[in-house]
């Protein structure tokens, strides 16, 4: 096997890697309860994830589960104070992530709404 062959072997793996992990972090942004968790984390501040439910009107475990994903990804992180534990956006990342998509859509909202691709 020359060198270029092994060097395409070597590399396919890692651009399928690649390739599943930034499939995986838009993946956590895709569903509607933690994206809009994100939101209020940037739109808001800090929140405790007893505010989370209320303003979410969700369930606590449904929510407690959301977040799990969120800090487990990386996404937010948590601090706990006595019996509560607030939430909050750990990279500013995110937050311009957000920015960028509002701006994309804010351009291309009626064929992204109409579209029957996705």
């Amino acid at each position: 096997m020359s060198t270029s062959t092994n060097r395409a072997v070597v590399e396919q793996p890692r651009d399928a890697q690649r390739l599943e992990i930034t499939t995986k972090f838009f993946r956590g942004l895709t569903d509607p309860t933690r994206l809009r968790i994100i939101e209020l984390l940037l739109d808001e501040g800090e929140q405790s994830v007893s505010e989370l439910v209320a303003r979410l009107e969700q369930s606590q475990g449904r929510v407690s589960s959301h977040l799990a994903c969120l800090r487990w990804c990386g996404y937010v992180s948590s601090r706990r104070e006595g019996k509560y534990v607030y939430y909050q956006v750990t990279d500013e990342r995110i937050a311009t992530l957000i920015e960028l998509a509002r701006g994309i859509i804010t351009e291309h909202a009626e064929a992204i709404l109409t579209c029957t691709r996705m």
